[in-house]
């Protein structure tokens, strides 16, 4: 059986400790019980490629924003983006020119 990734540093020498996994990198303990608990929380793109915290994306549709003058164009890149859930969202992160906003995980591709 081959033992999964670390879920908080995505390290792969991770082994068994009794019924725990744990990360030799990073410390951090979990159970399997846990990690099939992270793959169902998952973040995809609109392509269904995974993304990750420090990801860089690109915003595949026009986006209107509520208080902003003018919208998120097709095209903006997003760099650095840090994955959230907040019922709505997937990821926040800092656009150029707008500041701090949320956005869901179906209107981006990573690069």
């Amino acid at each position: 059986m081959s033992l999964p990734k670390c879920p908080k540093c995505g390290s792969e020498y991770t082994y068994e400790d009794g019924s725990m996994l744990v990360c030799p990198e990073c410390f951090y303990e979990w159970t399997l019980e846990d990690n099939s608990a992270n793959e169902e929380n998952v973040v995809k793109d609109a392509n269904g490629n995974i993304l990750q915290n420090g990801d860089s994306v690109t915003i595949i549709k026009d986006l209107k924003v509520k208080g902003a003058s003018n919208d998120l164009k097709r095209g903006t890149k997003v760099k650095n983006i840090r994955l959230i859930d907040d019922g709505i969202h997937n990821i926040d992160c800092k656009i150029d020119g707008f500041g701090a906003m949320k956005l869901k995980s179906e209107f981006v591709k990573k690069n």
